[in-house]
């Protein structure tokens, strides 16, 4: 049973991890993208694209724009599931609490300020990277 705990434990800390990554990669680029190759938004799809395919320049000026476009769209989505999976890591997290030993939530309230740490961490270089 304890193992079983762990495992989700760390699972939802995960899960919590990756979608901030998740969201910190879908957001705008920042001085790191690029049109050719960055690691963000539709620089890198855009670069991606060009290679894998061999784009010619006038293909490139044609699928921009549409990537462009959609980007918008991706984001907005993107942000919407991020809110959601957070409430409901949180809300889980907060039922899971009750459950455990005095010790157990020591090492849960330490699991949970480092999944917090890495959502300050993770705002914090969306708000340098769109400066």
């Amino acid at each position: 049973m304890k193992t079983n705990m762990k495992r989700n434990l760390l699972t939802f800390t995960a899960v919590g991890a990756l979608a901030l990554a998740g969201y910190a990669f879908a957001e705008p680029q920042g001085e790191f993208g690029g049109r050719h190759g960055g690691w963000h938004g539709q620089g890198f799809a855009m670069g991606h694209l060009t290679k894998a395919l061999n784009l010619t320049p006038d293909q490139e000026s044609k699928v921009q724009p549409l990537l462009d476009q959609a980007r918008p769209q991706i984001i907005a989505i993107h942000k919407d599931a991020m809110e959601k999976t957070h409430a409901i890591i949180d809300k889980t997290m907060s039922q899971i609490r009750p459950v455990l030993t005095p010790e157990q939530q020591k090492k849960f309230d330490a699991l949970q300020k480092a999944r917090q740490d890495m959502r300050s961490a993770v705002q914090e270089l969306h708000a340098a990277m769109s400066q």
